[in-house]
């Protein structure tokens, strides 16, 4: 395969770097093969200038550095050592733990005290024994391991993660596996190709879901991967991935308050922000939808409580109330002291100030509706559920798609929105011309 197939790259970045190396080169490729053939230390990643031709080989990458905006530079980062998860016993394993399974901080491999090392950089140059990180140099059927800083025990084993390349965990955002057949057969269309389909999902919008060649992915958080197919009388399809038997990795503290969006919000609030009661979401009553926790295990569909699964503005519920199919929740933010949410309870709700009009065709419209003419919810602009588009933020950078609100990207003759209706693609929203006095 390609040389630079084992990188990830990333256009307009540069990492400082104290140890690099600068070569003249071509290309890319060249570049690559300087980073390969590097013996001055261990090279994870490069730099090519476009426009002087310039290779900078570098012993550091954007995980142990820091990274800012640079044009006409490309930044390629050996995967290898992005890596944090072991494939088979993990002899070529890179990743930066440096703990053992009991918590025993590991020596350094340079290092004589407290025990003197028989694996040393020295004897064994290509395993990769740097700082006192986690390797398997000896090909030890257990994985990874490293002489620890207790005098009493000589080493231990690590505990590195398998790699998710041939399952998913989730709905397998985070699959970065090779299987490039869809469920139903039919082979993959590169992500890179725009025939015989095209689409939206161009690497330089989308520089971190990692769409290779014409590997399934899942970019837009949908149930699973899928992918482009090279029939030309089917769109996409699902790919058959199986789910992984390991639960996922722990992400931190579920939240209990208000943190952003509140996409991580784990608390048991079960009442929208005018007091209806939140339908279960494993409820199909009395509001059908397809939000059932079956399908999305790691978005904390539990009982009936306040969510935020698609990328909303903040947690909502579909409501009890029959004619009032979803409202969103008062979630006390993260930074307000305890003695601010216990006060919450008094203070009103503050609806956000809004447009209630357009002027022309409304593509200068900046307000925060985000209901159609017909009552149903508008689909945030950065979501592919229910309905897959490309009017991303990413590809209209100056119309101002944020979160759901209505707007005009492209020019229509007012402003209007994807719905949540997955019968529904879009519709205009529910506005009014600010020179006309009745409603359109």
């Amino acid at each position: 395969g390609d040389i630079l197939d084992d990188y990830l790259r990333t256009d307009g970045v540069w990492i400082f770097t104290r140890n690099k190396e600068f070569y003249k080169t071509n290309n890319e490729k060249e570049c690559a093969e300087k980073c390969e053939a590097e013996r001055n230390f261990a090279c994870r990643a490069f730099l090519f200038t476009r426009k002087n031709l310039q290779c900078l080989t570098l012993a550091e990458n954007a995980k142990m550095t820091v990274a800012f905006p640079s044009t006409d530079t490309v930044l390629y980062e050996k995967r290898i050592y992005l890596m944090q998860c072991k494939r088979g016993i993990g002899t070529d394993y890179r990743g930066t733990e440096t703990k053992t399974q009991t918590g025993i901080p590991c020596q350094k491999w340079a290092e004589k005290t407290p025990h003197k090392p028989k694996y040393t950089p020295e004897k064994y140059p290509n395993a990769g024994l740097e700082e006192n990180y986690c390797r398997n140099p000896d090909a030890d059927e257990s994985g990874p391991w490293c002489y620890t800083t207790d005098p009493a025990k000589r080493f231990d084993y690590c505990a590195i993660p398998e790699c998710e390349d041939q399952c998913m965990q989730c709905n397998g955002e985070d699959y970065h596996g090779e299987v490039s057949r869809t469920e139903s057969g039919l082979e993959c269309q590169r992500w890179d190709a725009q025939e015989p389909h095209m689409h939206g999902f161009i690497l330089k919008h989308y520089p971190d879901k990692d769409l290779k060649m014409n590997y399934c992915r899942n970019p837009d958080g949908e149930l699973r991967p899928w992918c482009f197919t090279t029939n030309p009388n089917k769109r996409w399809e699902y790919c058959n991935i199986p789910r992984c038997t390991t639960p996922p990795p722990v992400s931190g503290l579920d939240s209990q308050c208000l943190s952003g969006k509140g996409e991580d919000y784990r608390g048991r609030i079960a009442i929208t922000e005018s007091g209806n009661a939140c339908q279960h979401w494993n409820a199909q009553f009395p509001h059908k939808h397809g939000w059932i926790p079956d399908r999305y295990p790691c978005k904390g569909l539990q009982e009936n409580y306040c969510r935020n699964p698609d990328g909303e503005k903040k947690p909502w519920c579909y409501t009890t109330n029959s004619s009032i199919r979803w409202e969103y929740c008062t979630i006390p933010p993260c930074d307000r002291t305890e003695q601010g949410i216990a006060g919450m309870n008094n203070v009103p709700v503050q609806a956000p100030l809004t447009e209630e009009c357009y002027r022309d065709k409304g593509q200068s419209y900046r307000g925060t509706t985000s209901v159609t003419a017909s009552g149903k919810k508008c689909q945030a602009w950065s979501s592919m559920f229910p309905h897959r588009h490309i009017k991303t933020p990413e590809k209209f950078p100056d119309a101002d798609l944020r979160d759901n609100y209505c707007r005009n990207p492209d020019g229509d003759s007012s402003p209007w929105c994807f719905t949540t209706d997955p019968n529904t693609l879009w519709e205009y929203c529910n506005l009014k011309r600010c020179d006309d006095h009745t409603q359109e």
